[in-house]
């Protein structure tokens, strides 16, 4: 179980991390044009959003997937 954590490019972060760093990087605005999910356009907030997204395993699927794509993305253009 360890060995397929240390390969898993999310491990040791949280789900409120990982929805931070791209609120920060991105904004509400543009991270809800993005992934268009009602939690990032309609009043959005990290607490609606995490309540929302630890509920909804789709949502938290495209969320997590984005922000590996987001992180690939920045490596390259450094």
């Amino acid at each position: 179980m360890i060995e397929k954590q240390q390969n898993n490019p999310l491990h040791g972060l949280t789900l409120e991390m990982i929805l931070n760093a791209l609120v920060e990087h991105y904004g509400w605005e543009k991270l809800g044009q993005q992934i268009n999910i009602k939690c990032f356009t309609e009043n959005p907030s990290i607490k609606s959003s995490l309540k929302f997204l630890r509920a909804t395993p789709w949502a938290r699927t495209k969320v997590e997937d984005y922000y590996l794509w987001t992180m690939r993305k920045s490596k390259q253009m450094h």
